[in-house]
């Protein structure tokens, strides 16, 4: 990743490097390598176009953060300031343009339909984004509204991911629309998992104020359930709710989400995403790779389990 983003120019390489070297979890290019892995060994025997696939995909997503944090004015990102903190916003929107410049052109070498795909994935990223925008501060937007913009922003990436490695890697057909089915439904999952932790994490556990998307009028899927349980809890979250959140409303909203059932329900949503990862796994050849697929699903679901009881 690192190599991808070098160039003659060290103030460019060192603004496009920055969130690569601050870190993160990596799971879009490790999802191509072990899609790549399905049928034989472990990830360190796929080919290198498979790391290049994965690093063009991680570079995406690289990109997309940029944008994301100049749209919403965000000073730190993975612990570190985030590059329009440090640099600006126009310096940031154009090292944001460089990344998705360069996934491209490592897209590219690897075939028109992996070209294709990409660039066809970072349009469902901005109609994903678009359709959260339209909704900001609603509090009526449809759930419907919410899932078709996670699927944009988030889950059309992990199957894509999962699709770069099992074509780069030349699975069969069949073995290629599982793979890319099971990224969706794993993306769906991370998502909806998020944004749970979101509003029932401590802000020291976040990095960040609990409740930042509701603050910022972005209203998640355990939000969208509380209001549409009814009752006086969701009259009063709908009271405070619809503009911006001072300290005070904001601990009060999270009181109210973190009190009833809006949790809970947005965690089975999430289990059902779960169930159909792990039936798409029946339709992959066996092996490590399978097996692991398999297990990551629930073993993402665990980690909110608890907050939901």
């Amino acid at each position: 990743m690192l190599a991808a983003v070098r160039t003659s120019d060290d103030h460019l390489t060192e603004l496009a490097s920055h969130l690569i070297t601050a870190g993160g979890k990596r799971l879009r290019p490790v999802l191509a390598m072990v899609s790549g892995a399905v049928g034989g060994g472990d990830v360190a025997g796929v080919g290198d176009d498979v790391v290049s696939g994965g690093v063009a995909c991680e570079l995406v997503h690289l990109g997309s953060l940029y944008h994301d944090d100049v749209m919403d004015e965000a000073a730190t990102r993975r612990g570190v300031e985030t590059v329009n903190a440090r640099w600006g916003n126009l310096q940031a929107i154009l090292a944001g343009d460089f990344l998705l410049a360069r996934a491209s052109e490592i897209a590219a070498s690897l075939g028109t339909e992996v070209a294709g795909l990409l660039a066809r994935t970072i349009g469902w990223l901005c109609e994903g984004q678009i359709e959260e925008l339209r909704h900001t501060y609603d509090v009526d937007r449809p759930r419907d509204s919410y899932l078709r913009s996670i699927h944009g922003k988030t889950a059309s990436l992990y199957g894509t991911s999962a699709r770069v490695g099992a074509l780069v890697a030349g699975h069969s057909a069949p073995t290629v629309d599982a793979l890319t089915a099971w990224g969706d439904a794993y993306g769906m999952l991370f998502q909806i998992v998020d944004d749970v932790l979101d509003l029932t994490s401590t802000d020291a556990e976040l990095g960040k104020p609990a409740g930042h998307d509701m603050e910022e009028g972005v209203y998640t899927l355990p939000v969208l359930c509380t209001l549409d349980a009814g009752g006086d809890r969701a009259d009063r979250l709908r009271d405070l709710l619809g503009g911006p959140l001072d300290d005070g409303a904001r601990s009060e909203a999270l009181e109210l989400v973190r009190g009833g059932d809006g949790v809970a329900d947005a965690v089975a949503v999430a289990e059902e995403y779960v169930v159909r990862a792990e039936g798409l796994c029946a339709d992959l050849p066996a092996g490590p790779a399978t097996d692991a697929l398999a297990a990551a699903p629930a073993a993402l679901l665990a980690s909110v389990r608890p907050s939901a009881g």
